[in-house]
């Protein structure tokens, strides 16, 4: 085994390891959750990961977004996603996408892929997601925040969760971004993901929320 994973162990099983080194994921977003999420399955040697996003940084995103600089403001997030991925594990075959997921690529870009992991910032781009996903019969790891509260679940194809999440007529209340709130989430969303390609299990139509302002955490339906 090598080195570099060698501390996952005890955690993770030698065979939990070599399994993950096995799968694809698609991460549709590389802001303030995807720049996180990239980080973790980076480290944890997920085999092949994919990152779409066809934003560039401005100094809003400064606050949040593991991924964001100075230097960077301009860059392509999926291009600046892209280099970090080489820097911290060259073994892991990254592909960047600099696009937004829309209805024409989404379904190549989810083509193969073991888990999808939503890193999207508004939830039509949600819905259509996760109509592709249970159409293609592939597991979404949805993830969302908003200032000091995070939330996480696990969507089954045909399972429905996200329209209970996202009723018709919902809209999202407030921009709120703190810098602990995106990694917290993304760590929520990591160990689903992790549980669910290991063969661990998750229980399914569950969203867990946690408001860490009042250091609370439920999970919901």
């Amino acid at each position: 085994m090598e080195e570099r994973y060698i501390r996952n162990l005890g955690a993770l099983s030698e065979a939990e390891c070599a399994l993950l080194r096995e799968k694809t994921v698609l991460v549709a977003g590389c802001g303030g959750l995807g720049g996180y999420l990239i980080e973790m399955l980076l480290r944890l040697g997920v085999g092949e990961i994919r990152a779409a996003d066809g934003d560039r940084f401005e100094a809003s995103n400064l606050n949040r977004q593991l991924l964001s600089a100075p230097a960077l403001l301009g860059k392509s997030k999926a291009e600046a996603a892209a280099e970090r991925a080489a820097l911290v594990n060259p073994d892991v075959r990254f592909v960047a996408v600099p696009a937004f997921v829309t209805e024409e690529n989404v379904k190549e870009l989810i083509q193969g892929c073991d888990a999808v992991l939503d890193a999207l910032d508004n939830i039509a781009s949600r819905r259509m997601l996760a109509r592709a996903c249970s159409d293609a019969q592939i597991p979404m790891i949805h993830g969302a925040i908003c200032g000091w509260t995070a939330q996480a679940a696990v969507l089954l194809p045909g399972d429905g969760l996200l329209e209970t999440i996202y009723p018709e007529g919902a809209a999202l209340s407030s921009k709120a971004s703190l810098s602990f709130t995106p990694p917290f989430c993304a760590a929520l969303q990591t160990a689903l993901c992790v549980r669910l390609l290991t063969g661990r299990g998750i229980e399914a139509g569950k969203l867990y929320v946690a408001d860490l302002l009042d250091m609370e955490m439920a999970s919901l339906f």
